[in-house]
């Protein structure tokens, strides 16, 4: 697309930076910021100055007004509304009506102390075909929530891809046309010219093996297909999008960072054999390595490439410079993490540690430090921050499981900056209880609880908790 193009649909939904006129104020807070921070007690685990405490949530399963103000459907629209392919028929039309409920949201965050919010944008909110002109009223949404975060002295960390891609463009073959990365850097260019002046940090995807596992391999996910050769080509694609958009971010010349969100999982040899640890290396290429490689070395792992068949599709979608253009510099990494792997001799997996609602959720904190040094030791000294981390519970708002998840996930944290690691935030997921995917309504992930019925909010008291952690920047005991 024509510079001249992007800076003109730009103009269309830009205001100047500060609250817009129908922003309300941020109420003045009697909360953490307005009294001394507490200590921390002996044996308590101190963050750096600065550290940025954050939660996240994402577009589709959080905004709602899924038909309103000229929005396009995205493949999860599509998706959700397919017989089956939800638990109970749910849908994101509501979702957590953050949309209708922005500001509200804003001064809960505040109230907690936030000092970082990660949130992505509808790419259909935008853009409702995919390509073409702006959807100024979409796009008048994320500069009321980024002035709005900015008032309340959070900083916005927006991504650009969360996994609902334009229905429009699926139509047109999606991410498995090469085209679909090109339509995506033009979209991203647009975003970077339109909030770029009060955006910092963008992340273009998030957790592209997601996409081609559950979207494309297994089919449980938008857009529900079920083939694992269209899979790797378009988990090509999306790494190209990727590059693509870093490069266009550096073609508009804005101040700031970006980079990709990427879940990570450390592998590990389920017994001493040395067939379980050739089985964990080849596992680890498929779950670590075939993501970490291209965006941060600019190359794919020899291994991986030499495992795809002959005639495998995505041995033709590489092209000369692919790997290169996937590898243009990031300025950060987003990790989330979750879960460990552990792999038998025969190459199955086996469970070792507790799990949550969440049945492949295996809790085990220490995966959470050995992936942190494992990107430190392999791929050098890029600044990390923790993007997703949390656990769903059937405790409604006395979610004392969570609070413990959290604090040892923050301990393992805490031990990878005391070894070396540029650990510069760590975000909750998720703010709120939302749309969690398949499992519609029915796995509860957010520090505030949203009524279904109603969507009134509640803090739970995992919220009170990371209240106190943010304002003491430190985990007790």
């Amino acid at each position: 697309m024509r510079r001249r193009h992007v800076l003109t649909l730009a103009a269309v939904g830009a205001v100047a930076a500060g609250c817009r006129p129908d922003d309300p104020p941020p109420r003045a807070e009697s909360g953490p910021a307005a009294s001394p921070a507490p200590t921390l007690g002996p044996g308590g685990l101190a963050f750096p100055q600065g550290f940025a405490w954050g939660a996240s949530t994402s577009a589709y399963q959080v905004e709602g007004a899924a038909a309103e103000d000229g929005r396009g459907p995205s493949v999860w629209d599509t998706f959700s509304h397919q017989a089956g392919r939800t638990r109970g028929g749910d849908t994101g039309d509501v979702a957590a009506d953050h949309y209708h409920r922005v500001y509200e949201d804003l001064d809960l965050m505040k109230d907690l102390g936030l000092r970082s919010y990660r949130f992505s944008i509808s790419w259909s909110r935008v853009l409702p075909d995919g390509r073409g002109a702006l959807n100024a009223k979409g796009l008048d949404f994320y500069h009321r929530l980024v002035d709005g975060l900015l008032a309340r002295g959070i900083t916005p960390v927006a991504t650009l891809f969360h996994w609902d891609t334009p229905q429009a463009l699926q139509d047109k073959g999606g991410w498995e046309q090469r085209d679909c990365a090109q339509w995506f850097a033009d979209y991203a260019q647009q975003m970077f010219y339109s909030l770029g002046d009060k955006v910092a940090t963008w992340l273009t995807l998030n957790e592209p093996k997601t996409v081609v596992l559950l979207g494309y391999t297994t089919g449980v996910h938008a857009p529900g297909k079920r083939d694992r050769r269209a899979a790797d080509v378009a988990g090509h694609h999306l790494l190209l999008g990727h590059g693509l958009a870093v490069r266009a971010f550096r073609g508009t010349n804005r101040k700031g960072r970006i980079g990709a969100a990427l879940n990570l999982s450390p592998v590990y040899p389920a017994d001493n054999s040395a067939a379980a640890a050739r089985q964990a290396k080849i596992v680890d290429g498929e779950e670590n390595r075939r993501w970490l490689d291209p965006v941060l070395l600019g190359r794919y792992p020899e291994d991986w490439l030499a495992a795809q068949p002959a005639g495998a599709p995505v041995r033709a979608a590489i092209r000369d410079g692919d790997a290169a253009l996937i590898g243009e510099r990031s300025d950060l990494l987003g990790v989330q993490y979750y879960n460990p792997i552990h792999v038998t001799a025969q190459g199955g997996r086996v469970v070792k540690h507790p799990t949550t609602q969440a049945s492949w959720l295996e809790v085990y904190p220490d995966g959470l430090y050995d992936i942190l040094t494992r990107v430190k030791r392999d791929y050098g000294d890029i600044p990390l921050t923790v993007t997703e981390n949390g656990m769903p519970t059937t405790n409604d708002v006395q979610d004392d499981d969570r609070i413990a998840f959290l604090r040892d996930h923050l301990a393992a944290a805490h031990r990878a900056i005391g070894a070396g690691v540029r650990l510069e935030g760590f975000h909750v997921w998720s703010l709120l209880d939302n749309f969690e995917w398949a499992e519609g309504y029915s796995q509860r992930w957010g520090l505030i609880r949203v009524d279904p019925q109603t969507r009134d909010r509640r803090r739970k008291a995992s919220a009170e908790w990371y209240r106190g952690v943010i304002a003491r920047n430190g985990v007790q005991p």
